[in-house]
């Protein structure tokens, strides 16, 4: 193998070495780390990071950002425990949740792409506007559901007796996206025009109705991570999904996905989703205190956009 291909690929792999160390260090650390009900518990709690996370790995790629996935969360929360509390049936209710997640996904598409406006502008403005929708609806109030079965089981059940289901739902999402993104045309266009957007219209690509399509995709993954966390908490709150917009871009640029667009991979997404979860669980199991977990992971997400820049 070539030196250069040697580097490519010790660079990939670089944050699954990272977590495979942090988790090395921290089973020495802390005996509780190791056991299958804490490995679990880490699984789950990071199902919903994840699935905001695999929509925005789509958006980096294209040369993209998606500041509203928190915001879309809460508001697909609030007004799918709302249609359940009415007496819808919970699984049209789900279904209605997820639509909503990526109708407000293609208004950020089309923001960004017919309206022209910048992603990080279009989508901030989103955000807040997403967030004030999901406050008046509730009158900024939670709304408490109690449904068993179909709804309970998205974020509460098991699969086998052992495994989350909203593991088994990450997972399952994981590997479509991944054979979306590596093996169709659809993941081709997208890696081609975040390679250059100017590039990609030149060769015929329609690279609105791409940006469309991907940002959608992103607010679809919204809605069903406000399931995950709806059907867990048997709650929805107009203020969830607080600074899940970040833990999202962090997993992102932490998996090795250029910030520039154009470079990097689902599997290093949901690496970077994992070695965020494990940190976090590990600095609990240390009793290290909220404020200095903050300092700790505003670092390593420092780190790893110099990093970034560092091979850009």
């Amino acid at each position: 193998m070539k030196p250069l291909a040697i580097g490519a690929t010790m660079k990939k792999m670089g944050p699954l070495l990272g977590l495979i160390v942090l988790s090395a260090v921290l089973s020495v650390a802390t005996p509780n780390f190791l056991t299958s009900s804490n490995l679990f518990s880490v699984l789950r709690q990071v199902t919903y990071s994840g699935l905001l996370a695999f929509g925005m790995t789509f958006v980096i790629l294209i040369g993209g950002i998606d500041l509203s996935v928190g915001a879309i969360l809460a508001l697909v929360g609030i007004i799918t425990a709302s249609l359940i509390q009415s007496g819808m049936d919970p699984i049209l209710a789900s279904f209605a949740g997820v639509l909503l997640g990526a109708l407000c996904g293609a208004a950020n598409g089309l923001l960004v792409s017919i309206g022209r406006i910048a992603p990080f502008i279009a989508t901030l403005a989103t955000m807040i506007l997403f967030r004030g929708m999901a406050q008046e609806y509730s009158q900024s109030r939670p709304i408490t559901i109690n449904v068993d079965g179909f709804f309970n089981e998205i974020g509460s059940g098991y699969l086998f007796g052992t495994v989350p289901t909203p593991v088994v739902l990450m997972l399952v999402v994981y590997a479509v996206l991944w054979f979306v993104l590596r093996k169709t045309r659809f993941g081709r266009y997208v890696y081609a025009l975040g390679g250059s957007e100017e590039v990609a219209r030149i060769s015929g690509l329609k690279v609105k109705s791409l940006k469309l399509w991907v940002y959608t995709l992103s607010g679809l993954l919204s809605g069903m991570a406000a399931l995950v966390v709806t059907s867990r908490l048997s709650s929805a709150s107009p203020n969830a999904g607080v600074m899940y917009e970040l833990d999202a871009i962090a997993a992102v640029v932490l998996g090795g996905t250029s910030l520039s667009g154009g470079r990097g991979w689902l599997f290093g997404t949901l690496v970077g989703v994992v070695l965020l979860g494990v940190l976090g669980n590990g600095l609990n199991l240390l009793n290290v205190s909220a404020n200095y977990q903050l300092i700790i992971k505003g670092a390593v997400i420092l780190f790893a956009v110099l990093l970034d820049r560092k091979n850009t």
